[in-house]
């Protein structure tokens, strides 16, 4: 490992422990050179698969985009952010898993849709009018039909009630 300060490569590990997130190991090193200490982080190295997106083109999925694009559905919602980094991870965990080297993206969508679904029927509808493209309100109207049909409540979803 290279020297941020001098460039020297000859360091010595003078301390490595597990990172707060357990998917990382943290070490402290210090350069045989200058003295100076500086931490490294030894990740294992994973392939996700690439996107397909609807235009046919691909892009190496990011899970932090995803996370936004919830996020975003989720905006002044009573969601936890816990519960969707949790999401993101499992997500990421299935992909891995899958051994696909690519996925389209509706794949993904859908298995947005179902976890929004259960948290909280605002952002899902908010997030299923992007995701399908709603074109008027009548599209906006069927979706929330479809809730009221199947005996949930707008507004409810698994956070609850009113609010």
């Amino acid at each position: 490992m290279k020297c941020p300060f001098c460039g020297e490569i000859q360091n010595k590990v003078i301390d490595s422990r597990l990172s707060k997130d357990g998917h990382a190991i943290r070490r402290r090193r210090e350069c045989e050179q200058c003295s100076r200490r500086f931490t490294t982080y030894e990740r294992v190295e994973t392939s996700m698969p690439m996107v397909i997106k609807k235009d046919g083109r691909r892009e190496q999925f990011n899970s932090n985009k995803l996370k936004q694009g919830i996020l975003r559905a989720c905006q002044k919602r009573p969601v936890s952010v816990n519960d969707v980094d949790r999401f993101v991870e499992e997500l990421e965990l299935k992909l891995l898993e899958s051994g696909e080297r690519e996925i389209p993206c509706q794949a993904l969508g859908e298995d947005v849709m179902a976890f929004l679904y259960d948290l909280d029927d605002v952002a899902y509808v908010r997030f299923a009018s992007v995701y399908r493209s709603f074109k008027d309100i009548k599209e906006f109207m069927s979706e929330i039909q479809d809730l009221i049909r199947q005996g949930r409540h707008p507004g409810g979803g698994k956070t609850g009630g009113t609010r």
